[in-house]
């Protein structure tokens, strides 16, 4: 494919992102070329007439028409990402962006599920009419989301060579392709047998080294993997609250932070102190309801 016209080069820098998934290209892309665009309203032609001070101009516009906070931090880590890439590239000599920080998010905590939750997802009673090879299957998948912590891409991408039941752990590829050791606990690793033993009764050789496949007999998508949620849960549930519960519970547990950390594939630590939030929360809950004098 031939370069981007023009001096921006959107086009080459999402070529250069690897192991990164396709909405995340597509908002790099996106992103980018809106800040290209109201740049040159200042006849900015080029990343390279670009200051610190229009970077936070163009921030504080955003905030003005009434983006929210997650989008326009996400817009600002595109713009981050981008000017790592040209100054690497010499289309800029300085990073305009260095030292931006802007803040995502609403400040709510992560949403763990309780016992009840729980219970019924992990140990609910089958529909009468359910197959016995998707029972087994979404047995599989959920205790692996919970008893692992694993992030639903990574499930759903789980190939047959990265299994070692036996030995009690998967090897997953999270973000940026690195590879890491999960515990595989015994109940997902029982869940685990259960559905290997019939897979390819749902699996046809079409569907190649996948563990899991759905109901048309391709690999399962994080979209199927809602959809099982969606059948299960009590409540309307997000496959990642599964992995925030995994964390949560382990905190609450006594693990170490770092432990955890590695557990969950995080490169920042300050990534998984999040959890810490939620666990000092519950831990204050407990004691309100519990002490005699709280």
């Amino acid at each position: 494919m031939s370069a981007e016209p023009g001096p921006w080069r959107v086009d080459d820098f999402v070529r250069a992102q690897t192991s990164l998934a396709e909405n995340t290209l597509a908002a790099y892309g996106t992103d980018v070329r809106l800040f290209a665009d109201w740049v040159s309203r200042l006849r900015i032609d080029d990343p390279s007439g670009v200051t610190r001070t229009v970077v936070r101009r163009y921030v504080a516009a955003l905030s003005t028409r009434d983006y929210a906070r997650r989008s326009i931090a996400r817009k600002a880590a595109s713009l981050r990402r981008y000017f790592a890439w040209a100054v690497a590239e010499g289309l800029v000599d300085a990073d305009p962006t260095a030292g931006l920080q802007v803040k995502g998010g609403d400040g709510r905590l992560p949403r763990v599920l309780d016992r009840r939750e729980l219970d019924h997802l992990l140990d609910g009673p089958a529909a009468t009419d359910e197959p016995e090879w998707r029972r087994r299957r979404d047995d599989a998948v959920l205790e692996i989301l919970y008893g692992a912590g694993v992030r639903v891409s990574e499930l759903t991408s789980l190939q047959l060579d990265q299994l070692h039941v036996d030995d009690g752990y998967l090897t997953v590829w999270g973000k940026g392709s690195k590879e890491r050791r999960v515990p595989l606990g015994e109940p997902a690793a029982a869940a685990l047998r259960a559905w290997l033993a019939i897979r390819s009764e749902a699996a046809p050789p079409e569907a190649g080294g996948s563990v899991f496949v759905n109901e048309r007999g391709k690999p399962l998508t994080p979209r199927d993997a809602r959809r099982i949620l969606d059948r299960r849960a009590l409540s309307p549930t997000h496959p990642h609250a599964l992995r925030h519960t995994f964390a949560t519970h382990l905190l609450d547990g006594g693990a170490d932070l770092r432990a955890v950390q590695e557990l969950l594939g995080h490169a920042d630590v300050a990534t998984t102190q999040r959890y810490t939030h939620v666990s000092r929360e519950r831990l204050r809950a407990a004691y309100m309801e519990t002490h005699p004098r709280a």
